[in-house]
């Protein structure tokens, strides 16, 4: 509000409150916490309020005597104040409404105790003061959504921060695990997940919607942004809602998404990392999707060295990798049913729709490209191993054939 020639009377009046400024600021304050709960339950200190009154109360005075500009400086202070102390914006909104009825209230009083000409002129200027109100109260609020905001920035760079020190491993002399856990309202020990998830364009969240999703089940999370992808640690109430959090990062998936087997302990982190990089690694690029790697000796052997990998494959099934893709497909799947089913043809061929001599007729074509016979234990553990890495990571396909192979037992 810029300058107004004050009037006179109006000046007279707010001159009278000033002279009991104690008083004024003590009803108000009384009120306040009669009508507001959270000023009732003490969460914004008696002593704290009447301040803020008399701050607010003395400026609202010195414009009306002087018709300078408005000035905001305390509500601007009191926005700030209430969003560092976590109060709602709602109460404070509704403490300045309630508080400002009052001081208009005790202005009405005094012009009423005055005379009709003093009542006259208050309500000729009572727009005017009703704009004072209405300034006060958007000043306020706007510095307490700027707070609010420079607050949740800091946060976030301070949880990115975190996260990014689990990640990578505390380095010497910095917060350990236990400390890093503390910072970020998680416990040490629990059901943890790493997510690490595909951007596909700069400033587009990879998996929107979910911090909402995870809420609802109770299940918390702290996220580092990085180039192209972002990293997320979620942490379980319970190892069962592990499961559905997964279900919620499988909803809200844009692009590729790796998701790390479940952990005890926040210093396994970074191992948890490399098995959620691979398995969006793992992932068709341009297709959304999300990977779950199990936590087994052979997904960490393959994360070790997929090369290695790719040419123990190829030397297990030897030709049976060149074969045609429907007919290698077809072979394979033979091959993990009589594996599930223990060997027994019999026992694998509901799981096929076919009869037990068809997978016997196709188990014995299998055998004719493996490194000796299927009543061999060596070979079945070769066989189940070579068949575990390409289903766990079906990259080690994509150059089928290549590479050393075994020889063939026969042509058959």
């Amino acid at each position: 509000m810029g300058n107004a020639v004050p009037d006179p009377i109006v000046t007279g009046l707010a001159q009278a409150l000033a002279a009991r400024l104690e008083t004024v600021v003590t009803v108000m304050g009384e009120v306040i916490v009669r009508e507001i709960d959270l000023y009732r339950n003490a969460d914004v200190k008696l002593d704290d309020l009447h301040a803020s009154l008399r701050h607010n109360v003395s400026l609202t005075i010195a414009h009306l005597v002087s018709g300078e500009a408005l000035d905001v400086t305390a509500p601007v202070a009191i926005g700030r104040l209430r969003a560092a102390q976590g109060v709602p914006l709602h109460d404070v909104l509704r403490a300045y409404r309630v508080g400002f009825a009052n001081f208009w209230d005790q202005l009405l009083a005094e012009a009423r105790h005055s005379g009709t000409r003093a009542e006259s002129a208050l309500l000729d200027a009572a727009s005017r003061i009703w704009d004072i109100a209405d300034s006060y109260s958007t000043a306020m609020a706007s510095a307490y959504r700027d707070t609010l905001a420079e607050r949740m920035l800091e946060t976030d760079r301070r949880r990115s921060a975190l996260v990014a020190a689990l990640v990578d491993g505390p380095p010497p002399g910095s917060d350990t695990a236990w400390e890093i856990a503390h910072l970020l309202g998680f416990p040490y020990r629990g059901t943890f997940v790493l997510v690490m998830a595909e951007v596909l364009a700069v400033g587009e969240p990879p998996l929107p919607g979910l911090d909402a999703k995870l809420r609802a089940i109770e299940i918390g999370s702290a996220w580092r942004a990085q180039p192209g992808h972002e990293v997320g640690v979620l942490t379980c109430p319970e190892r069962g809602l592990a499961d559905r959090a997964l279900d919620a990062v499988r909803a809200s998936a844009t692009g590729r998404v790796g998701v790390s087997p479940a952990y005890e302990q926040l210093e396994h982190t970074p191992r948890a990392l490399r098995y959620a990089q691979v398995g969006l690694e793992s992932l068709p690029e341009g297709l959304p999707g999300v990977r779950q790697l199990d936590d087994t000796p052979l997904t960490e052997m393959v994360m070790t060295n997929l090369e290695t990998t790719r040419r123990a494959v190829n030397r297990i099934l030897g030709g049976l990798l060149s074969l045609p893709e429907d007919d290698r497909t077809t072979l394979l799947a033979t091959a993990r049913a009589w594996l599930d089913a223990h060997g027994s043809a019999a026992d694998a061929a509901p799981a096929l729709y076919c009869h037990p001599n068809t997978v016997r007729y196709r188990m014995h074509r299998i055998e004719e490209y493996l490194r000796g016979p299927l009543h061999d234990p060596k070979i079945v553990a070769e066989l189940t191993m070579a068949l575990d890495a390409v289903g766990t990571f079906p990259a080690l396909l994509s150059h089928a054939g290549t590479g050393t192979v075994g020889s063939q037992r026969s042509a058959g």
